[in-house]
């Protein structure tokens, strides 16, 4: 069954679909200004967070407390430094196995799942402190 998605929700999945990366509410809101009918950042904000409740958008925080969007078509996952805030995709995932369990066993239906990691990369842990 496909789902019925409000204009800003359309709009909204549209640029996400054109985007190769994850983005903010922020520079969403500015990718959406020069569009013919353009969003509010309120509205911005509410059509993500009903995208998120039906599992169509998942969001990820950064170390600086930021929340990056995207589609839920494929898992990503990341290690992040917490000196510099730089993150880095990382292609190993130890959890699918996890998650198809659980949906077998609790009925649960996931929409997506996040893996990150916290810590320093190479060149933050050459600095002295």
């Amino acid at each position: 069954m496909k789902a019925k998605y409000t204009r800003s929700q359309a709009q909204i999945i549209r640029v996400l679909k054109s985007l190769n990366d994850a983005i903010s509410a922020q520079d969403l809101y500015v990718e959406l200004k020069d569009q013919d009918q353009p969003l509010g950042l309120a509205t911005v904000y509410r059509a993500l967070e009903a995208l998120k409740v039906q599992g169509t958008v998942k969001s990820r925080t950064l170390t600086s407390g930021e929340a990056l969007y995207s589609l839920t078509s494929h898992d990503q996952h990341h290690i992040n430094c917490v000196s510099c805030g730089q993150s880095f995709v990382i292609d190993e995932c130890p959890v699918h196995d996890l998650e198809e369990q659980l949906e077998q066993t609790h009925h649960f239906q996931v929409y997506y799942h996040t893996l990150e990691f916290f810590g320093r990369c190479h060149q933050c842990q050459e600095i002295v402190d």
